[in-house]
């Protein structure tokens, strides 16, 4: 396997810190996104390559064992018992032999990853296939239903169903989408980040959801009807005599969607926040005065 320089590929040195890759593969990705390069072969093969080495570097338990291994970084753990087993094996051979020969010296990557069957019978190691990572953002309003997406990762297109409800920062695993396994070993996973975007004027806290609302002095003291926003529409609420300032509502069931619990939801939670009116007239001071002597 030649070998592939992700730091080179992203634009970053080796001193990178983690916010660094984000950014750069983030750049890299929409200069060289297919959807902005239709068509453009050498853009699909960058886009491929951009993806290839985030899913590395991004990771900093593969970083480590890339910055070790190289090229081999994938099997570096396996590098090290096969050298350790093989170091055994010489020390026996040595008490019984007297000596090294060239064939307790045979190539560990070559026995490994495409020699074949060793002189000594070892058959080649079957070994897991690197886990890849990936993220996706998204708006609030995207995961309040369930919806399929085709994402691209590391240049295959796989649909995948993202469940309503789901949260920011959250990862899920996707069993077998990650790289191939050598010598005929299991596929890694693919692990999926979720950045989500919340543009609304609602604040989200797990599934349930909060708004404030104003209300107009009159309505607060004297009660009456108000039509107010919930995230899939109005409802028109009825507002209590005399309701003060800050006193919250709670609406069951109208908050956002239960992960993987379906029709299931949060509740919605409202908070009246005071409107004092201003730019009175005369006759409006006039009778608030009079209230005032009132009371």
């Amino acid at each position: 396997m030649a070998f592939v320089d992700y730091y080179k590929i992203l634009g970053i040195t080796k001193s990178a810190s983690e916010a660094d890759i984000k950014k750069a593969y983030r750049k890299m990705a929409r200069k060289y996104h297919p959807d902005v390069n239709p068509n453009d072969k050498t853009a699909e093969k960058n886009f491929k390559d951009i993806n290839e080495a985030n899913e590395v570097l991004s990771n900093p338990k593969n970083r480590k064992k890339y910055d070790k291994y190289g090229e081999h970084w994938q099997n570096g753990e396996a590098y090290e018992q096969e050298k350790q087993r093989q170091k055994a094996h010489q020390k026996r051979s040595q008490s019984s032999q007297g000596g090294y020969t060239q064939e307790d010296f045979s190539d560990i990557f070559g026995d490994m990853f495409g020699g074949g069957t060793s002189s000594g019978g070892r058959t080649n190691a079957k070994f897991r296939g690197q886990d890849y990572n990936s993220e996706i953002q998204l708006q609030l309003k995207d995961v309040y239903k369930t919806q399929k997406q085709v994402i691209t990762v590391n240049g295959k297109n796989i649909r995948i169903t993202i469940p309503a409800g789901v949260e920011n920062g959250q990862i899920i695993k996707i069993k077998g989408h990650g790289g191939t396994g050598v010598n005929g070993g299991p596929n890694g996973d693919l692990y999926i980040q979720f950045s989500i975007v919340n543009n609304t004027k609602f604040k989200r806290d797990k599934d349930n959801l909060y708004i404030d609302v104003d209300l107009d002095l009159y309505t607060a003291l004297l009660g009456g009807q108000l039509m107010v926003d919930t995230f899939d529409g109005k409802v028109k609420l009825t507002i209590k005599p005399e309701t003060e300032n800050g006193a919250q509502v709670k609406l069951k069931g109208k908050g956002f969607p239960k992960y993987r619990k379906d029709s299931e939801f949060g509740d919605l939670y409202i908070t009246f926040q005071l409107k004092i009116p201003t730019k009175l007239n005369e006759k409006e001071i006039a009778l608030i005065k009079e209230l005032q002597k009132l009371r």
